[in-house]
């Protein structure tokens, strides 16, 4: 480690101060414990956390303008990268706007390090400014929340156990990775140098080290998976954190049982037990009844699909629920065993124990429905000369190369991708399917676009009309970031998942507008030029395909697509009509 006091720094001229010491240590502990990336938050109280973290060559350290976004971009890099970010903002209502993302990480099990600075007790109600009660800001949405107070010689045994302890719980806690809270207090003065730090653990190890609190697979016996196999009707739901998608489709090969496959899993890999199609197929319903199965194996997150989850919720399957983070993903309360276990060793150690061949009948027509279903979809596509959601959803996907990654929004964005999004090996799709939010999206892909720079790999996000105005603020310094994102925006004035809903058809056309469509009237080329961002905006589907292999090229730029409400959900009716057909065409059996 540099020396604290090195007369380089540019703060080596100040005095030495307890609080600049304290910064400096956990800093230096959150580098030996692995984290790569604060944002920052200016302000004043802050100050001496955000000069340690300046100082450390170590740390990549982005700074952004509004706090609420540079919580998303902490989320983001946290979901990218698998590592904690910081993110630092000053005290009061700065502090407040951090609570979205964190609850975002809290239920997406995301790991974060969110550092509010503090007034110290004696500026707490006299009506000092910028005071606020932050204790427990952020309630039950953090796995672990320490406000030491401020900084004194006293406490610097426990500087190092107080960083180190953060990540640890961050990234190793038993319900999963997730937010921590720390609320630092900062006496004046703020600008300081650091003295000698304590003494850290001998190479640069951190001060505490964890194992894990997953069950181990050889715990659970052979009695569990054995019992899983003796099913010749078999379906495999692989959702985000399903374990190693080579490890999931080789089961699948091995057992004959499908893979509905969410596009966060990465197993919609090119494969014929891949199923990319399930919503489209489990609409029919003579489909959904024939392939019917008696066991299923749960990995990671649920779909977005309530198609699927009805399906599921309604099969009287046995079903077994595997999370890696011991997350309780069973909301229709149908799952027999629900484990805390890695899913690529779950799905290895079954694929040890099938002594039987595939079944070729079952997994041959769940392969034969899945062909149908995607030749359908691409002949209608084909069909539409305008630009539709379905296909940008879909066209994105193909124009993205091996290694990019992918962030869909929430509401219709990444259900067109679940629906119509088809295959995509080696392209990466996250989305903040926590909480569910729109809120934070673009800014979640400046992160993840921050964790992928330098790599050559470009990132994306697709987003609605709505929530690119939700997150305007995203663009902030973008330009200067020197980060590959394509930002492609469906705009179609409003709120279009509400068309899909029956609030569409009950209520009359004016108050239906006036709620739920919520028709904004902005020019959103005019908000991306507002940050020096050009905006290309494809008249017809060809010139989508351009704007999108143009925009994931490289840099940053918007792609806005131009749609229409009602003809959206014409050509969602269009594109399940057709599946149905192609369904009812296959041979009987």
């Amino acid at each position: 480690m540099s020396d604290p006091t090195d007369p380089s720094d540019p703060i080596a001229d100040a005095s030495v101060t307890v609080t600049a010491t304290f910064c400096a240590t956990l800093v230096d502990e959150w580098v030996r414990s692995g984290v790569t990336d604060a944002v920052v938050a200016p302000g004043s109280r802050s100050t001496p956390l955000a000069l340690a973290l300046a100082s450390r060559p170590e740390l990549r350290v982005h700074v952004h303008l509004d706090e609420r976004a540079a919580g998303f971009v902490a989320l983001g890099l946290g979901l990218a990268s698998g590592r904690p970010a910081v993110v630092l903002t000053t005290s009061g209502t700065a502090a407040v706007e951090l609570h979205p993302a964190v609850v975002e990480a809290h239920q997406a099990g995301v790991a974060m390090l969110a550092v509010t600075a503090d007034r110290p007790p004696e500026l707490f109600d006299v009506g000092a400014p910028q005071t606020v009660d932050q204790l427990h800001l952020f309630g039950r949405s953090v796995r672990w929340f320490a406000a030491p107070g401020p900084p004194s010689t006293e406490a610097a045994g426990s500087w190092r156990s107080l960083a180190a302890r953060a990540v640890l719980e961050a990234t190793e806690h038993p319900t999963g990775p997730g937010p921590v809270h720390l609320d630092l207090s900062f006496r004046e003065p703020l600008v300081g140098a650091p003295g000698p730090l304590p003494e850290g653990r001998p190479d640069g190890a951190p001060w505490h080290r964890a194992g894990g609190h997953r069950v181990a697979v050889d715990r659970l016996g052979t009695s569990l998976l054995t019992e899983l196999l003796d099913a010749d009707r078999g379906v495999i739901v692989a959702g985000a954190d399903a374990g190693d998608p080579g490890a999931v489709v080789a089961l699948a090969a091995a057992t004959g049982w499908p893979v509905l496959a969410d596009p966060r899993s990465g197993c919609r890999l090119d494969h014929p037990s891949v199923v990319a199609h399930a919503d489209a197929l489990l609409r029919h319903e003579s489909t959904a009844t024939a392939l019917r199965p008696d066991v299923v194996l749960r990995l990671g997150a649920p779909p977005a699909s309530k198609v699927v989850g009805a399906w599921l919720a309604g099969s009287r399957a046995r079903q077994v629920a595997v999370d890696a983070h011991g997350r309780w993903f069973d909301a229709d309360r149908t799952a027999h065993h629900v484990l805390h276990a890695d899913p690529t060793a779950v799905v290895t150690a079954l694929a040890r124990l099938v002594a039987r061949p595939a079944s070729d009948p079952w997994a041959g027509r769940w392969s034969a429905a899945e062909r149908a279903a995607s030749a359908a979809v691409d002949e209608v596509l084909a069909g539409h000369p305008e630009p539709t959601e379905p296909a940008v959803a879909r066209r994105l996907l193909a124009a993205l190369p091996a290694g990019s990654t992918l962030v869909a929004s929430s509401s219709m964005p990444v259900r067109d991708l679940e629906w119509f999004g088809g295959r995509h090996p080696g392209v990466r799709v996250l989305a903040n399917r926590g909480a569910n939010g729109i809120d934070g999206v673009v800014s979640t892909a400046v992160g993840a676009a921050l964790a992928a720079r330098g790599t050559g790999s470009p990132t994306a996000v697709l987003v609605g009309d709505v929530a690119f105005l939700h997150d305007a603020n995203a663009l902030l310094g973008l330009l200067a970031r020197d980060v590959d994102l394509a930002i492609v925006v469906v705009d179609n004035d409003g709120g279009g998942i509400f068309s899909f809903l029956p609030q569409a058809d009950l209520l009359a056309a004016d108050r239906f507008e006036q709620l739920f469509g919520t028709p904004h009237g902005v020019d959103l080329g005019l908000v991306a030029a507002a940050h020096g961002l050009v905006t290309i905006e494809p008249a017809g589907a060809a010139d989508v395909d351009t704007a999108l292999r143009a925009a994931v090229a490289g840099g940053v730029q918007v792609v806005r697509v131009r749609t229409d409400r009602a003809a959206n959900v014409e050509v969602h009716a269009e594109l399940h009509a057709a599946v149905a057909a192609a369904l009812e065409a296959l041979p009987a059996g």
